[in-house]
Order: C-alpha cells, then sequence, then structure tokens
C-alpha cells in the first residue's frame, strides 16, 4: 500500500534548570533535537512505525511512549476519531542527558500532531498536553525543558505550566554544552533529592534566580555571572557526574560566565560571553573528561528563539 504525503518536525534539545531555577528556568538549543515524520493512516489513534537513534531502548506503544501519548491526548482533545496518524521518531540525541530528551519528544509528537491537521491550536496552547508525555517520562510535569523545546528562548515557568514567560536573551550570549558518555535517569537524580533545604541555602538560591534573571533583562553579565550558580540541587547531583568539579573549575578559568549541570545530567553546560569564548570553555571541559577516560560531545549553540518547527 502506497504511504500517504508526511511532514517533519523538529523539536530542540533544552538546558533544564540553568542552573539558578530548578524545575523553572529552561533555554533551547539549536541542536541536537529529536525528529518526527508523521502521516495519515486508516487505523485511529496514534502507530509509532520506526524509531531510530535509541538503541532499542524506546517502546513502540503510543501509550508509553512520550511522543506517542502526547499525540494522543492532543487527538481526543480535538476529537479527531476516525483517521490515525502514524509516527517515524528519530532520536537524534542521546537518552538520558540531561538535554530534555523525553521533552524533545513529547513536543515533536504534539507539533506534528497539530502541523498535520493545519495547525487547529495554536502553538502555545499545545503545552499542556506535551507535559502529559513528559510527565510518563519524568515522574512529574515539569514544563523547564518542555516550554522552551516549544517556544524557544530562555523560558521562566512560574507555576505548574499553565503560566510561561519569556526572558530576554543578552546579545552574543551562547552556550557549551559537554555530554559525558554516561547515562543518568531523571527518576534517579530526583530520587536522590532532600525534601528539606537549609534557611540560608534557600536564601541564597532565591536571590541567586532573582538576580539572574535582572541580569537577563537588563543584558547584565556580569550579574549573571554573580548569580549563575545552584547551591541546593548541585551538590547533591554532582556525584553523579565523574570528574564534575574538575569540569566546572575548567569552564570558570576559561571565562565562563557560569557552570552546572545541565537538568539532571550527566551533561554539563557553561554560559560565555560570545560563540568563540563558548567553543573555547567547551573543548577545555572535554578535556577534563577525556583526561579521566570519559568520551563526550561538545554542542555550542545560542538560545533558539524557534523552538520547534516543521522541517
Amino acid at each position: 500500500m502506497k504511504k500517504l504525503p508526511g511532514i517533519k518536525v523538529f523539536a530542540p534539545a533544552t538546558i533544564g534548570n540553568l542552573a539558578v531555577g530548578f524545575d523553572c528556568l529552561g533555554m533551547a538549543l539549536d541542536a541536537p533535537g529529536d525528529e518526527i515524520v508523521a502521516r495519515f493512516c486508516e487505523e485511529p489513534g496514534v502507530h509509532i512505525r520506526k524509531i531510530t537513534g535509541d538503541g532499542g531502548k524506546l517502546p513502540r506503544d503510543a501509550k508509553t511512549n512520550t511522543a506517542g501519548l502526547a499525540a494522543l491526548r492532543l487527538l481526543e482533545y480535538l476529537g479527531e476519531t476516525k483517521r490515525g496518524i502514524e509516527f517515524e521518531l528519530h532520536k537524534k540525541m542521546p537518552l538520558g542527558s540531561g538535554l530534555g530528551s523525553s521533552a524533545a519528544s513529547a513536543v515533536a509528537g504534539v507539533m506534528a500532531v497539530n502541523e498535520l491537521l493545519k495547525r487547529p491550536l495554536e502553538k502555545r496552547e499545545l503545552l499542556p498536553f506535551a507535559l502529559m508525555g513528559e510527565a510518563m517520562a519524568s515522574g512529574g510535569a515539569h514544563a523547564d525543558n518542555v516550554a522552551p523545546a516549544l517556544l524557544g528562548g530562555i523560558i521562566l515557568v512560574p507555576g505548574n505550566g499553565a503560566d510561561i514567560v519569556r526572558l530576554p536573551v543578552p546579545p552574543g550570549l551562547f552556550a557549551a554544552v559537554v555530554h559525558p558518555k554516561v547515562e543518568v535517569l531523571t527518576r534517579n537524580a530526583r530520587g536522590i533529592l532532600k525534601r528539606e533545604v537549609p534557611l540560608e541555602k534557600f536564601t541564597e538560591q532565591v536571590a541567586a534566580m532573582g538576580g539572574f534573571v535582572a541580569g537577563l533583562f537588563r543584558s547584565d553579565l556580569d550579574l549573571l555571572s554573580k548569580t549563575l550558580k545552584d547551591v541546593v540541587i548541585e551538590p547533591q547531583r554532582k556525584h553523579l557526574i565523574p570528574c564534575f568539579d574538575e569540569v566546572k573549575a575548567a569552564a570558570l578559568e576559561k571565562g565562563a560566565l557560569g557552570c552546572s549541570i545541565s537538568g539532571s545530567g550527566p551533561s554539563v553546560f557553561a554560559l560565555a560571553l560570545n560563540s568563540l569564548e563558548a567553543e573555547r570553555i567547551g573543548k577545555a571541559m572535554q578535556a577534563v573528561f577525556q583526561a579521566g577516560g570519559i568520551e563526550s560531545t561538545l554542542y555550542l549553540s545560542s538560545a533558539n528563539q524557534e523552538g520547534a518547527r516543521k522541517l
């Protein structure tokens, strides 16, 4: 049977938390990301026909796949019960990387459905459905990866994802993200976190968060550098990442505005003044991992202002 014409969409990787904003700040990257090819089929529902780049780890059952579940929930909301949609999911980013892999898949799923149906919803309206897919993978509907993957830029999520704030990005701001070949699952990284925070650490982190957001609005790179820190989550997770302290020290020594864990790790990110600085910093971070016998991949990116898009 001849396949019907399809469409292809892309959803980017993200830096979750951005050090200062646990579960409420995120930044979209240009690359890597996930791609989905979608087309109509005769059987109602969502059907995942093919997955590449996952090493055989991801389920093809739409109800247990982040992209598939998000797409199913959107179809149900739209009342689309007669026509079915089939997916080819191409993972272009590592699983368990701290780069928002599950969020990118969920966003690509809803984006593909919306594009195939000629955009019945505005992009912003797709967020709740993408969050449903993300919740299945990470154990909670956290929008710090999903929102920037969908909408691009640096996003602040003040609450549970119902409200989002797009923050300004200072000219020239660039990220170096190094992914060591180590897997850290989000569920496990969340499971080790303590439920209580000492008052002095809470105060310090709140001040850093406020200062960082103010620095973005004012394009004050000195203020960004002073406030880009995580005194609550990073100390609890850094032992999951080999050589983390040395990698961070190398980034700061090369002039990074700040350096911390991307999402739940093991990827480590640093912000820089420009692309040249970011490349220099990223290579220094990689050199530390290499000295420790760990292979890594370097991604260099400004803040992707578009987010998910049709290719």
